[in-house]
């Protein structure tokens, strides 16, 4: 028997979750289409496993540095199938946790595949859903007056680099090893190859990153870059950039050989495995977009508007199924955005300018408005604070000198173009960069809010002082 739904959403990620419980507190009646689990790939295979890992990660070096500080251990040594325990226990917690919130917004969740039907008996516009059962049930038709499609991304591969989960692996498949490989090769230098190189370090793995490009972190500030690139050297990770692998030399042993052209140059590379990270595809295949009139970008991205509304008024997308910035925080706000203009509400649109965005490597990275190189490529006459970690008492008494904070300004306006942050604990003090974006303020401003002292966050007001050559410990 058919049911019927003001909203139906396509995924149960991040966005899709949050959007439900929006919806169920404006009072639609909701239902989730969820083919695996609640939560998605950020709560399953993304952001909290890897953070987690890297959480271990830290500790892991944090130990073997304790006589720095005058804490005298034996050899500290690491238990992986602990570390990998901690990971699951802290992903079941959320899991349930999840479960729980749906339970509380009197959310329907139907655990199957999901795909958007033509116009048809129940509907004379696309959009009924049929519900695939994998216990090999009958499916389930849903009727709904919208259709939210949240249903992610999966890792991106490269044409004739076969991945075989073991020699060859993604994201997903590395999450789950046993074991530790002695060495690896991290094909991509973006975010997630660079979290991974720098996790792997730090357990003790020998890591080489290739990147394609001319640098690692091709999307962050150039001096964000080139200090990540010196420190997970410092590390002893070798990266080399310009590097164009050629998947045909691949050689599978007991360890994997492979051949790269740099800049004409061939070289060879042996590790234990390779784990490619050259971005994230969405998953528009198979989900009934044939049967709408959604249009999608070159890239296989849904095309949405400012509401992310696509071409059929009553469906919407958000997430990484649309492309912009794939982040788990970012889909949220959108599956509320998207969830309020269902509802009749005059939702703020997302200023993508405003959007924090974290590497939580070691060091960590984080930044929210425009590089360097962007302010000056939109014509803005610009002006630069920049304040080292070394400049900051906390940061020697926590042990961790290395970085600063960037602060880029409007000559004209004095408004603050973008902020960015190398260095202890960044990805924690990002969000009052970003409450000054939003607040639209400049350095001067920021500059004289008191930041407690010692704390790492003085770096802010000193770096916002540099601007205008004011600064005090600089």
């Amino acid at each position: 028997m058919a049911k019927d739904y003001d909203l139906v959403i396509l995924g149960g990620g991040t966005g899709g979750y949050v959007a439900a419980i929006r919806a169920s507190q404006l009072g639609l009646k909701t239902a989730i289409v969820e083919k695996e689990k609640l939560g998605g790939t950020c709560l399953h295979k993304g952001c909290i496993p890897s953070k987690a890992l890297l959480r271990s990660a830290e500790v892991f070096r944090q130990t073997k540095e304790a006589s720095d500080f005058g804490v005298e251990t034996e050899a500290p040594t690491l238990n992986f199938a602990q570390v990998q325990k901690r990971k699951t226990s802290i992903i079941e917690t959320l899991h349930r946790g999840v479960q729980g919130l749906m339970k509380k917004g009197k959310i329907d969740v139907y655990e199957g595949y999901g795909r958007i039907l033509g116009p048809s008996i129940f509907s004379p516009t696309a959009g009924t859903i049929s519900v695939e059962f994998a216990d090999g049930e009958e499916n389930e038709m849903l009727i709904p007056k919208n259709v939210l499609i949240s249903t992610g991304s999966r890792p991106r591969t490269l044409a004739g680099l076969e991945v075989d989960g073991e020699k060859v692996m993604t994201s997903d498949d590395i999450l789950q090893v046993e074991a530790l490989p002695t060495s690896l090769i991290v094909l991509g230098g973006g975010v997630i190859g660079v979290e991974w190189a720098s996790m792997l370090a730090d357990f003790g793995v020998n890591v080489t990153v290739l990147e394609y490009g001319p640098r690692i972190l091709p999307t962050e500030d150039h001096d964000i870059a080139k200090e990540m690139h010196k420190q997970l050297k410092k590390k002893g990770i070798k990266i080399v950039t310009n590097a164009n692998l050629l998947p045909e030399t691949l050689q599978k042993d007991s360890n994997v050989q492979v051949d790269v052209d740099v800049q004409g140059e061939k070289q060879s590379f042996e590790a234990e495995g390779i784990l490619v990270s050259i971005g994230r595809a969405p998953n528009t295949e198979n989900i009934g977009l044939e049967n709408t009139d959604i249009q999608k970008t070159e890239q296989g991205f849904v095309q949405t508007n400012d509401y992310f509304q696509t071409k059929e008024s009553h469906i919407y997308a958000i997430g990484d199924v649309i492309g912009g910035m794939q982040l788990a925080h970012v889909a949220s706000h959108e599956g509320m955005v998207a969830v309020e203009h269902i509802a009749g509400e005059k939702p703020f649109t997302i200023n993508y300018d405003n959007v924090p965005s974290c590497i939580y490597s070691h060091p960590e990275a984080a930044s929210v408005g425009l590089t360097e190189e962007q302010a000056k490529e939109q014509g803005f006459d610009t002006k630069v604070g920049k304040m080292p970690f070394q400049a900051i008492g906390k940061a020697l008494v926590y042990g961790e000198i290395d970085g600063f904070a960037k602060i880029i300004a409007d000559k004209e306006t004095n408004d603050i173009l973008g902020i960015h942050l190398i260095g202890p604990h960044v990805t924690d003090m990002i969000s009052e960069a970003g409450l000054a974006k939003v607040l639209d303020a400049t350095p001067w401003e920021v500059g004289e809010t008191i930041h407690p002292h010692p704390t790492l966050s003085e770096i802010f007001g000193e770096a916002a002082l540099a601007v205008d050559g004011k600064q005090i410990h600089g």
